[in-house]
């Protein structure tokens, strides 16, 4: 057994000698050779690629460990194991040993030319270390010598470089002393030449040497030279300072080199304001001069730009060049250039909300847009490097306030176009009437109305959406992302507007003998269409429109579509309601004054009927033309087929022909009376003022409720003969036969037309009624 264990196995075996497949020994195989290769590398187990820790490295028993004793090994087997599995251990351990050989050749053989190419490397590296310490040791002796030259030399100049460092040390100290008291004339040539700049630089480098030394006679007497020379300078950079004549920024320089010279900051600093503001007043005079009445005043587009690159302008390099000299001053310093800037910032803008007040009359936006873009831009600068003063929140004010007013300007403009379209339609209207030619209908008229208005709306709309575009510097300001958009727009202009077109469509229906006593009817009737179409859609389409165009950020509650249609539907209820009173009037008047001016005691025996009852259905026949041009037709009740054929004869009933019988008495009157107002309780109640429905027929049935019910009052007021009752008779019967077809319900005229005739016969003292056939006939040849 411990032969087995140690002895090697013959170089012919291989791993087809093993009972087992090679499939079976392939990891195992793998295993094995990559612990051969960490032990031909002197690595440890925990060096490995990460695998886990085996069992104790000094274990003796380990046949993979370093410290492995056979004799302890076969000790251990021989007292653990019995006799089958030591043979068994036997078989495995030749099994391993056998995989193990195959391994190391299979390992040899694969990387045969690597060994061979290891090994010329290595050969190849010992000779050219052998070279390379060849030329190290001469590279060492090389330095060794120069180090041993360099210590010669530095011994042999160390006196002469001593001598040198002072030599040198004493000519600059020359240079600085000839400097000193060359200065006097350096500073008098350069006042001379103006090159002040460099004379204060001279000044600054031989100031300290000079206080130091000032205890010296020379020194003292060049210094004194030197104040005598910095004074003159000193007044001449005031002089030039306080001429103004040259810009900003030789100003700003005059400041600066009186800073250095030490001249107090404080009343440099005030004299600096004066002159800025005495430039700036210039600008701001020029702007007024051009508000003036001549010469004309500028477009407010070079107006912004006169007043961007002059004031602005200069107010900026004011504030720049301020904050640069002063800057020691502290917050006091600020506080002082806020308030200037502040003070001067206000009188311009003063002068911009001028000049854009009288851009309020205009009417295009795109030119007034661009002159407040520019102007907003302009004012960032000095509303960054000022943000004391608010110079760009009182430019967004202006701006924004502005923009208020020309919302307010539109919302006047589209009331304007609206009183514009009703003129024209009153004109339209009046002409064919005054030149007795036929004019354009309703509903040509509607639609130019229509298109008119919406078409005004769409371009102020156009025009106020400029101050909400991308490239304007202001569109991103809170107020022109929230509250322009829903209360200025929607609110304040669309909404406001179709408000204020129902109101001054509802002005129209003032009572008569005030505004709408003066009213064409026709034109109320194509007012409440107008608005009945706005409540359908138009309504909802501009809102629509609306919020499309101006994406509202603002959480500010707006008016919600429905009630703005319920007030359009409203007002369009009441204009058609008046519309049937105008009518209904119109009418009543004609059968008012027909009935009031008559002698119907005295009247003679009817032979036709009266021209005013002709002349009552012509004008209720134009009436349903003319409502039919805007109106949908209706529902009627399912008509009679004698509509047409009933005839008054003081009648209806076997009760009322018995009421007006031959044998009438003067005490039947009571009786009369008595059977005419308990029939009343049982008839169906006519409610002459009823709601009007948005269609033709019920405004046709309004307007002659309101005429017969006139007709009847009249008559109950008036005393008529036999002859007066029975031109009654036939009246009637002739509105029945045209007026039936007008309404939704022909019992309504039937009934409405039964009272006339009976009032007019309870009035009656002789009432005998005259044959239904002469009724007919008259009628007819009528």
């Amino acid at each position: 057994m411990a032969a087995a264990a140690t002895a090697g196995s013959s170089p012919g075996s291989g791993p087809g000698d093993s009972p087992e497949g090679p499939e079976a020994e392939a990891p195992e195989r793998r295993r094995k050779a990559h612990g051969m290769l960490k032990l031909y590398y002197g690595l440890s187990e925990g060096e490995g690629a990460g695998r886990p820790s085996g069992p104790d490295p000094l274990d003796p028993t380990d046949l993979n460990g370093a410290h492995f004793d056979p004799e302890v090994y076969l000790d251990k087997l021989r007292r653990e194991c019995p006799l089958a599995q030591l043979m068994d251990s036997e078989t495995d351990m030749v099994r391993q040993i056998r995989a193990l050989d195959s391994d190391m050749q299979t390992l040899v053989y694969e990387n045969y030319n690597k060994f061979i190419s290891a090994t010329d490397t290595i050969r190849k590296m010992k000779n050219d270390f052998r070279k390379m310490e060849d030329e190290m040791d001469r590279l060492a002796t090389n330095m060794a010598v120069i180090t041993d030259f360099s210590a010669r030399i530095s011994a042999t100049l160390q006196d002469r470089h001593e001598r040198i460092t002072k030599l040198a040390g004493v000519h600059a100290l020359l240079r600085k002393l000839q400097f000193l008291f060359e200065l006097p004339s350096r500073l008098t040539k350069c006042v001379e030449l103006g090159a002040y700049g460099q004379a204060v630089r001279y000044q600054g480098r031989a100031q300290a040497v000079l206080q130091q030394y000032q205890h010296l006679p020379s020194f003292r007497a060049i210094q004194d030279d030197c104040q005598v020379i910095t004074a003159r300078l000193a007044q001449q950079l005031r002089q030039r300072f306080r001429e103004g004549g040259s810009g900003a920024p030789e100003q700003a320089e005059c400041v600066e080199l009186l800073l250095a010279l030490g001249e107090p900051a404080e009343e440099l600093c005030e004299e600096f304001l004066a002159h800025a503001r005495g430039r700036l007043e210039e600008e701001l005079r020029s702007l007024e001069a051009e508000l003036g009445p001549s010469p004309p005043a500028p477009d407010v587009l070079e107006f912004t730009d006169h007043g961007g690159s002059g004031f602005v302008g200069g107010l900026c390099h004011v504030a720049a060049a301020y904050q640069e000299l002063f800057a020691a001053q502290g917050p006091a310093g600020a506080e002082k250039l806020a308030a200037f800037a502040q003070e001067l910032g206000s009188r311009y803008f003063a002068l911009v909300e001028r000049r854009l007040a009288q851009e309020q009359g205009g009417g295009d936006n795109s030119l007034l847009v661009r002159a407040l873009d520019r102007f907003h831009r302009r004012l960032r600068a000095p509303g960054a490097l000022l943000a004391a003063a608010g110079l760009a929140d009182a430019a967004t004010e202006i701006v924004e306030r502005v923009a208020r007013e020309r919302l307010g300007h539109h919302l006047q403009g589209l009331r304007a176009a609206f009183l514009g379209c009703l003129t024209d339609v009153r004109q339209a209207l009046a002409a064919p009437r005054m030149a007795g030619k036929e004019g354009p209908g309703l509903a040509e008229l509607l639609a130019n109305v229509a298109s008119s208005i919406l078409s005004h709306i769409k371009a102020s709309l156009a025009a106020v959406h400029l101050f909400t575009a991308k490239e304007v510097s202001f569109s991103n300001k809170p107020y022109f992302r929230g509250e322009f958009c829903s209360q200025g727009v929607r609110e304040g202009l669309i909404v406001g507007f179709v408000r204020s077109m129902c109101q001054t469509a509802q002005s129209f229906c003032d009572s008569p003998g005030e505004k709408g006593g003066a009213t064409p009817p026709a034109l109320l009737l194509l007012l409440s269409r107008l608005c009945l179409d706005y409540e359908t859609a138009t309504i909802s389409y501009i809102l629509t429109l609306t919020d499309e165009q101006f994406l509202v950020q603002d959480q500010s509650p707006v008016t919600p579509v429905s009630t703005l249609c319920a007030e359009a539907r409203e007002t369009a209820r009441r204009l058609l309601t008046h519309y049937v009173k105008v009518q209904g009037l119109v009418i009543s008047q004609m059968l008012r004054k027909s009935v009031e001016t008559r002698d119907w005691l005295s009247t003679l025996e009817p032979r036709n009927v009266r021209a005013v009852m002709k002349r009552v259905v012509e004008d209720t026949t134009a009436i349903d033309v003319q409502v039919g041009l805007l109106y949908e037709e209706g529902v009627r009740k399912a008509q009679s087929s004698d509509s047409s054929k009933r005839t008054f004869s003081v009648y209806s009933s076997s009760r009322q022909q018995g009421r007006y019988a031959p044998s009438y008495t003067p005490s039947a009157p009571m009786d009369t009376n008595l059977l005419s107002n308990i029939q009343k309780l049982f008839s169906e109640r006519i409610d002459v003022f009823s709601p009007v429905e948005f269609n033709k027929v019920s405004v046709l049935t309004g307007i002659i409720k309101i005429s017969l019910k006139t007709l009847l009052e009249c008559v109950r007021l008036r005393t008529f003969g036999r002859f007066g009752l029975q031109q009654v008779q036939v009246d009637c019967h002739f509105l029945q036969l045209y007026l039936w077809r007008f309404v939704a319900d022909e019992e309504l005229v039937h009934l409405l037309l039964d009272e006339v005739v009976a009032s007019a016969a309870l009035r009656c003292p002789d009432p005998v009624p005259m044959e239904p056939s002469v009724v007919e006939v008259i009628c007819e040849r009528g």
